[in-house]
């Protein structure tokens, strides 16, 4: 199996684990702000036993280890307006949003990383609104905030996704996965006695039950799937991490059906809207090799 082969297979393996995050921050009790700082403090704690702390530290300059971190403080922006979208509407609704990053993508790669701009990427991602508009209009107007919570956290995935791609040469995956995470959770730390300060009912102590699905969602939707979908980035752009990625609402609106029964609050302008981001998700394969096959033989 090549490289790039390889990169799909671990991508996909990430991506059925990530279906389970937003039926975990469902079933968590605690506050989307509080699920985020339990879940990156446990992951973290595990990757302390997977890389040596401080030879890593001496190896990168001070600016690259501020660098990670700053793409921390935008993967926990992500976070936690993820686990709020979840909270404002349902965990089906939220993936639904998630799958936009690839729009937002197609517009951001090539203006950071500096790579040419591909027509098809552009096409796939316009692909994606009138199925997200068909699930608007699907939907009761309560969902709306939660749509809008869930769009933003798009966008900021699409764009750690691209600074990750351009500063992976850096370091190892785990060591930049490592350095991020730390950030995510510095600063949810930092923040906190604001939030507590605006917000003094905040739930943010587990249960025990809590605390099982943190573990899961921390060691197996985050440790494990993070580091396998940094490994991927190396072989693949950072659109075609994303829109694999889209993929995500599909397992988890499986999981949501299947154990939260969301079934009952959705309709078939939802499922069509799934449908036609799925059609964007597996049409991008077929028009890469397509769109390659023109730029050879043109060239």
């Amino acid at each position: 199996m090549n490289e790039s082969k390889k990169a799909y297979v671990q991508l996909h393996i990430a991506v059925i684990l990530f279906g389970f995050t937003a039926i975990l921050g469902d079933l968590i009790h605690i506050s989307a702000i509080a699920v985020v700082w339990w879940r990156v403090l446990i992951s973290w704690i595990s990757f302390l036993f997977l890389i040596k702390l401080i030879p890593l530290l001496r190896k990168l300059t001070t600016a690259q280890i501020f660098r990670f971190l700053g793409i921390g403080v935008l993967v926990g922006i992500h976070w936690i307006t993820f686990f709020g979208a979840v909270k404002l509407s349902n965990a089906s609704v939220t993936l639904i949003c998630f799958s936009t990053t690839s729009f937002f993508t197609a517009f951001l790669e090539p203006w950071i990383i500096k790579r040419p701009f591909y027509w098809h990427e552009l096409l796939l991602g316009l692909l994606i609104l009138p199925g997200m508009l068909l699930i608007v209009n699907g939907l009761d107007t309560t969902y709306y905030l939660g749509i809008a919570v869930g769009l933003f956290s798009a966008l900021m995935a699409a764009v750690f996704s691209v600074l990750n791609k351009k500063y992976i040469h850096l370091s190892t995956p785990k060591e930049i996965t490592a350095i991020e995470l730390f950030g995510v959770w510095l600063f949810i730390s930092l923040i906190a006695p604001l939030v507590f300060w605006y917000t003094p009912t905040i739930v943010w102590k587990p249960t025990n039950i809590d605390f099982m699905y943190l573990l899961v969602l921390a060691l197996l939707c985050t440790t494990l799937a993070y580091l396998l979908s940094m490994q991927a980035l190396k072989y693949i752009s950072a659109f075609a991490n994303n829109l694999a990625v889209n993929l995500e609402p599909v397992y988890g609106i499986i999981l949501a059906v299947v154990i939260l029964n969301e079934h009952k609050d959705l309709n078939f302008s939802f499922y069509l809207g799934v449908a036609i981001i799925c059609l964007a998700v597996f049409s991008y394969p077929f028009l890469r090799k397509r769109f390659e096959q023109n730029e050879s033989s043109l060239g």
